[in-house]
């Protein structure tokens, strides 16, 4: 199999399309993040390329945001990568307001709605210990 994991963390109280919209945003911070992840380009029977999606699975799951805080802390501690998404990005119009808006929050209590996180699997596994996936 992988000797990494992809989890993707979602808040559980958040609108679906709030949902989708975090996922989608998580896993383009993934796959910029490693693009060795990426498989080749699709191509179909008549010769017309695709674009290329990651290679292993991503396991999506639902948390609060007092586990999104935990999950954070523990990637920290273990080196993984991580991609975040705050609530204050849905107010946002762009990706330098997004950034902004990250970095005025207060570290100690950020209020995630998303995280993305990626490294070995036993790490990954270790820090969403206790997690369901998501329904």
């Amino acid at each position: 199999m992988f000797d990494t994991k992809v989890a993707l963390i979602v808040r559980d109280d958040l609108l679906t399309w709030q949902k989708l919209n975090v996922v989608a945003f998580l896993a383009t911070g993934i796959a910029a993040a490693a693009p060795e992840a990426l498989g080749e380009p699709y191509e179909d029977a008549a010769g017309v390329t695709y674009g290329r999606m990651l290679i292993q699975p991503m396991m999506i799951y639902g948390a609060g945001v007092d586990a999104l805080r935990k999950i954070h802390r523990k990637a920290l501690e273990r080196e993984l990568t991580i991609v975040p998404y705050v609530e204050a990005m849905f107010r946002t119009g762009n990706d330098a307001e997004n950034r902004r808006v990250f970095r005025d929050e207060d570290v100690d209590a950020m209020n995630f709605v998303g995280m993305a996180v990626r490294g070995p699997k036993n790490a990954v596994e270790k820090t969403l210990k206790g997690l369901s996936l998501h329904e």
